[in-house]
């Protein structure tokens, strides 16, 4: 009688068991994947107007905000307009006191298809969702810091346990 119970349990709890994981794991897959692609959103926006703009024939310093960003500390975005000689024509992020400079194949990405979006950590403790588009003359880079996305995310994952 009681293997009879202990297998009947069995039964039960490990395709539920199963199908609970499952989907705790869609959910929080969904979830992450729409709360990391919508971190873009803002930097695209920016990216784009920008490098129209110039392409319209506006000066670079014109097209970048008056305060000054630091990337390592900062939740506001911010933006580099670069020459394709790869001189920073007009930036407000920093980092450590200098321009930011993504890696060269990011810049060479975006000229070659027109868009290039990743997650960029410059250093340690620093994460940012940096959008980059080609103009005539350069590339429009603009990001801001990925720190209240990856909250959210741990915040998610915790509710998703729970739920589990």
């Amino acid at each position: 009688m009681t293997q009879t119970l202990l297998r009947r349990s069995i039964a039960f709890f490990l395709p539920a068991a199963v199908v609970a994981t499952l989907g705790s794991a869609l959910i929080y897959a969904v979830v992450q994947a729409d709360l990391r692609s919508a971190a873009n959103d803002p930097q695209i926006e920016l990216a784009q107007d920008a490098a129209r703009a110039l392409d319209a024939g506006a000066a670079p310093a014109t097209l970048i905000g008056h305060g000054s960003v630091d990337l390592a500390t900062s939740l506001a975005p911010f933006m580099a307009i670069e020459a394709a000689s790869g001189q920073t024509l007009a930036t407000d992020g920093t980092l450590n006191g200098q321009p930011p400079a993504p890696p060269p194949g990011v810049l060479t990405a975006a000229r070659a298809s027109g868009l290039d979006m990743v997650t960029w950590q410059p250093q340690d403790g620093v994460r940012i969702a940096l959008v980059v588009v080609p103009w005539s003359g350069g590339t429009v880079m603009a990001g801001r810091s990925l720190r209240l996305v990856e909250q959210r995310e741990d915040d998610l994952l915790g509710v998703t346990a729970a739920g589990w």
